[in-house]
């Protein structure tokens, strides 16, 4: 077959510019190299509606809408009808309409859903089309996270959250020819918990553009003292998480032994906790940047502190591209195939401050780690050698 596809995207991936439109617009732009691709999906905003407006030229067609419904209005209706809060919040009778006109009048062949909930918009007769959802992440295990940690009204959400997720995800993974996940990990964890084999459940690695993220553009500039870095959508709750820890507990104890040390949490979106990190000494907080290489490859260390980290975090890789030295929780490596010691540092809880003070202090060692990692990000993370597996399940030879 040689027909046309749709792309259904919970979030339009344009601009590429956080973990999620990241991922979706190098599959996107790939696809639509090869085939004619109708793209249906979310913003968050009239601008960024009209910024998908840039996608038109790879395209066949696109039907943006802004999501609105809010998350009160989202829980009420996934209560009423015993859903995840995750599928509701996306229901949208739009974009249902649409997907259905496409498939009656073009020659539709492969359905591509780009996260889970946007499976509500495939119908249960596909007429023998092609079926792939890039789940990305199993989320329905970060709810369940959540719910372990979070008590009272909040806790139960999560939990119920959770459990309903994981039974909407198993669902749609039968009907689909294939599920993609960002790691071996997650597909490893998906495959157990659903009994689906490895025909039906495969990992499909993020890559990161090692020439956009080269350092050879962006020389170090002389500082007042180290920087330590933290990149990332600052409204998420594992980031939120991740910079108050680091903030609170672990920076103080890096400054009592480098004094001139400094801390920028690069993102947009920063909420209430994190703009009040602001107030901290030697805390940057920068809201959006317009480009967040500069930062990158200012620092001295890098760190991803987080205790919940479901796939691959762009943000690792666009640092190790950058030929920074990364230090790491085990949460945020777990999938990410890189070798601690050689290519990052692997470290969480107090034990953070001591490899990043090292950092600090032999700068020489962290630039050796920074060029390994810049090397194995060329080798092995290019975003077309990662994307070379979606040609057979779309029928591309």
């Amino acid at each position: 077959m040689s027909g046309e596809i749709i792309f259904l995207a919970h979030r339009i991936p344009y601009p590429p510019d956080r973990g999620d439109r990241i991922r979706g617009f190098h599959i996107l732009h790939h696809i639509a190299r090869l085939r004619p691709v109708h793209l249906l999906g979310f913003v968050d905003s009239k601008e960024d509606e009209d910024a998908a407006k840039a996608l038109l030229p790879m395209l066949a067609s696109l039907h943006v809408e802004v999501r609105a419904k809010s998350t009160l209005r989202a829980g009420l209706e996934a209560l009423l009808l015993r859903e995840p809060v995750s599928v509701a919040a996306f229901r949208s009778r739009r974009i249902k309409r649409t997907t259905s006109r496409l498939l009656a009048g073009r020659t539709i062949d492969t359905i591509f859903v780009y996260s889970g909930q946007m499976t509500q918009f495939v119908p249960e007769h596909r007429g023998g089309r092609r079926f792939i959802i890039d789940f990305v992440d199993v989320d329905s295990e970060k709810f369940a996270a959540y719910g372990a940690a979070d008590r009272g009204m909040k806790g139960w959400v999560h939990r119920r959250e959770a459990r309903l997720l994981a039974r909407y995800e198993n669902g749609a993974a039968r009907r689909a020819d294939a599920n993609l996940f960002v790691s071996e990990a997650e597909a490893s964890l998906f495959r157990q918990r659903t009994g689906l084999t490895l025909d039906h459940v495969r990992a499909l690695d993020n890559g990161v553009d090692t020439v956009a993220f080269d350092p050879a553009c962006y020389p170090r500039a002389d500082d007042t003292g180290p920087m330590i870095v933290f990149t990332g959508q600052m409204d998420y709750r594992p980031n939120v998480d991740a910079v108050e820890w680091f903030a609170r507990r672990t920076f103080p104890a890096i400054r009592a032994k480098h004094p001139s040390a400094r801390f920028a949490i690069v993102g947009r979106n920063p909420n209430p906790a994190v703009r009040q990190l602001a107030a901290l000494k030697n805390i940057i907080v920068t809201g959006e940047v317009p480009d967040v290489r500069p930062w990158i490859a200012a620092a001295a260390a890098v760190v991803a502190p987080l205790d919940i980290a479901r796939g691959v975090q762009n943000k690792m890789l666009e640092a190790m591209a950058m030929a920074r030295p990364l230090v790491a929780t085990p949460a945020a490596i777990e999938g990410i195939d890189a070798v601690p010691g050689e290519h990052l540092l692997v470290a969480s809880g107090y034990d953070m401050a001591n490899a990043v003070s090292y950092l600090l202090a032999n700068p020489d060692e962290g630039d050796a780690i920074g060029r390994a990692a810049r090397t194995h990000m060329v080798a092995r993370y290019g975003w077309e050698a990662q994307l070379q597996a979606l040609d057979g399940m779309i029928g591309i030879d």
